[in-house]
């Protein structure tokens, strides 16, 4: 896919997502390669260029091949959800969750035609999801439900590194789960399952010869025992099990020093245990630079990993960075949306 078409999901309107979006496709808008579509109500777009002061004319488009206009034009799929009746900035609303609802809908539709290339989401608001009815916890449990996909994996990418070229790619063993629950989630099985899919991913998404590394769970990886056991009852045995199917995998490493190997471009992947071991280490290095991506979805879907900001909605102030690197790194996974596809849609 040579031009590849991006449906940007703003999030909530009301929150920090349309000030982001339009920041980030006027940037681009002209740019060769890509051609961004924002996917919310126009006047929500329209109040975002107001907000920003941005020289841009918005374009309200029906077709995603819809060729772009050129720089200084922000093209807007109009879900016609607010109309004119925008919401205030900044407020939990009804309205706005399904406004957000919508757009994800409609951009993962286009994606599951193959009209897009693939999506690229900004922050919504749990609270305002929950308002309209819907059960589901956030993005990724909505975007599975559209898709027909029951399992998916988180896949933070870190674009600077000390090594030029190199891009960091951080897989996640257990999600959103306290701490004693996930380590209590994680044993030989769950272990092998997690690299598996953690190296598998890098191959779809284009890495040849992947390179994976586990980080360890205890201090030191556990000093042989002295700091805990997990490391010599569950983890290495994983690993020694898949290194005999032939993956090339080594760990677990203790976790003060993985990143920083893998940052080195010593590793392409790093399988982190819990939530926050492999959060902490991606996001103190370059917080506004790491994005996520959604494995194990048949289409491609790249995110910001910040919340609404309420408290800086519709003041300008918002940093677009992170929703900048999202939509580059969407353009730079694009070339591999057939074998994504291929890889997980389901049946």
């Amino acid at each position: 896919m040579n031009t590849p078409t991006l449906a940007v999901t703003v999030g909530d309107p009301v929150g920090i997502g349309p000030e982001i979006t339009a920041a980030v496709l006027r940037e681009f808008s002209g740019e060769p390669g890509q051609h961004g579509i924002a996917v919310a109500d126009l006047s929500v777009m329209k109040k975002a260029v107001e907000v920003l002061g941005l020289d841009a004319e918005v374009r309200a488009v029906s077709s995603w091949d819809t060729p772009s206009a050129g720089e200084g034009v922000i093209d807007v799929f109009d879900i016609g959800v607010l109309g004119d009746d925008i919401p205030n900035w900044g407020t939990i609303d009804e309205r706005a969750g399904r406004a957000a609802i919508t757009a994800i809908e409609v951009a993962t539709r286009a994606a599951m035609d193959q009209q897009i290339a693939g999506i690229v989401t900004g922050p919504i608001h749990k609270e305002a999801i929950w308002k309209t009815g819907s059960p589901h916890l956030g993005h990724t449990e909505m975007l599975g439900e559209l898709t027909g996909v029951t399992k998916q994996d988180t896949m933070f990418v870190v674009e600077k590194s000390h090594q030029p070229g190199h891009k960091l790619q951080i897989f996640f063993a257990t999600r959103h789960m306290s701490l004693r629950k996930a380590l209590d989630a994680i044993t030989v099985e769950t272990q092998v399952d997690s690299i598996k899919r953690a190296h598998r991913a890098l191959e779809v998404y284009g890495v040849s010869s992947p390179r994976l590394a586990t980080a360890a769970i205890n201090p030191h990886g556990g000093e042989n025992g002295a700091f805990g056991d997990e490391e010599i009852k569950i983890l290495r045995p994983a690993v020694e099990q898949v290194t005999r199917d032939g993956l090339a995998v080594a760990g677990p490493i203790p976790a003060d020093s993985v990143f920083h190997h893998g940052l080195q471009g010593r590793y392409d992947g790093i399988l982190s245990q819990y939530h926050d071991q492999g959060h902490i280490a991606a996001k103190t290095f370059d917080f506004d630079g790491t994005i996520s991506v959604t494995v194990g979805l048949p289409i491609l879907r790249t995110s910001v990993d910040h919340g609404t900001a309420f408290d800086i909605a519709g003041t300008g102030k918002a940093d677009p960075g992170t929703m900048r690197s999202a939509y580059r790194a969407a353009i730079g996974y694009a070339p591999y949306v057939e074998s994504i596809r291929a890889e997980y849609l389901p049946g």
